[in-house]
């Protein structure tokens, strides 16, 4: 049977990440992940004593420089990638900006015969169709990516992913923190983690983004001004169907029902799970149970199953509802 995967949010001011692998009541060695923190990756340790001594930190970020400084010809292809990365970025968020400023405009036209709510369908659809275009040509930049430096032709990236997967396997547990997503999602892809079913994996801001199906990045209180949430790329899709929200209070205008509706509606195939202080969502393959929370609602979703309870989502009308036990 699957192993809980257990969604944290932020560790910064409430941390439960302690308490919660002592509820696994789990015996050995703890993996730990963090990349995110980029050139801090090795400062950790007051993660350390939060997981009561027992980390071993699997240090992917230097994991990846060391190949990059190694292997010229993955090196060369992740600059060609990167570079081709931002050019595809910089037309997705012109295209998405025109976007959605159509959809903001159509909600603010009155309608008199009705015409509204079909037109501001279609122009969500529009959004969707321009967030689909943006993922099925970043698949393709990978794939080119894949082709020009094939991991498993390289004896060095070959080398670090066998020992990261014997250190794996003696882990009574995974701790992904949060950080940098691109530099965390960069490091996994890049080394193919075997993190089994059954082993369990707690993770929180972009350890949780990383561990669901769809990445999407968000601030509309960004300190450059409004941020559109934007499609970034795809996770490990342990847990699938789930959009994770990390600071969902501090990041987004949770009482702006109309602009939280439209970014809800865009991904009709996921839920929105805010991830705030104290939440924790425990997905286990059976019955699951999370905390934090404050509205009432149910939490059933036909594409799959229902959503631990006590978790807040975002709904297609923009408002924030808890999943409670049927």
């Amino acid at each position: 049977m699957p192993a809980a995967t257990v969604l944290l949010g932020p560790q910064r001011f409430m941390t439960t990440a302690g308490s919660t692998l002592r509820a696994l009541a789990v015996e050995g060695p703890v993996a730990t992940i963090t990349a995110g923190w980029e050139e801090r990756e090795d400062q950790d340790g007051e993660l350390g004593e939060v997981l009561d001594g027992r980390s071993r930190n699997l240090r992917l970020w230097h994991r990846t420089f060391d190949v990059l400084g190694k292997d010229e010809r993955f090196a060369a292809a992740a600059i060609a990638f990167r570079d081709r990365h931002d050019e595809l970025q910089s037309f997705y968020r012109l295209r998405l900006e025109g976007a959605l400023e159509t959809v903001y405009a159509v909600q603010r036209r009155s309608s008199t015969h009705g015409t509204a709510a079909a037109a501001l369908d279609d122009a969500v659809a529009a959004v969707r169709h321009l967030d689909d275009w943006y993922s099925a040509q970043l698949k393709d930049l990978y794939r080119e990516f894949d082709a020009q430096a094939p991991a498993q032709e390289s004896e060095l990236i070959a080398w670090h992913r066998g020992e990261l997967a014997g250190m794996l396997a003696d882990s009574a547990a995974l701790v992904i923190t949060g950080g940098h997503v691109g530099s965390l999602l960069r490091a996994l892809r890049l080394f193919a983690l075997p993190i089994s079913p059954e082993l369990p994996v707690i993770a929180w801001s972009a350890g949780a983004m990383a561990l669901t199906d769809k990445v999407v990045l968000f601030h509309d209180h960004a300190p450059q001004g409004s941020h559109e949430a934007e499609v970034y790329d795809r996770g490990l899709g342990r847990v699938p169907g789930i959009i994770a929200l990390p600071h969902a209070r501090r990041r987004l205008r949770l009482d702006d029902k109309k602009r939280c509706g439209v970014l809800a509606r865009r991904f009709p195939h996921h839920r929105l799970l805010l991830l705030d202080d104290g939440t924790s969502a425990v997905f286990d393959g059976g019955t699951s149970v999370a905390s934090g929370g404050e509205v009432g609602a149910g939490g059933e979703h036909a594409a799959y199953g229902p959503l631990p309870h006590g978790v807040r989502v975002l709904t297609t009308d923009g408002v924030v509802q808890e999943v409670v036990a049927p």
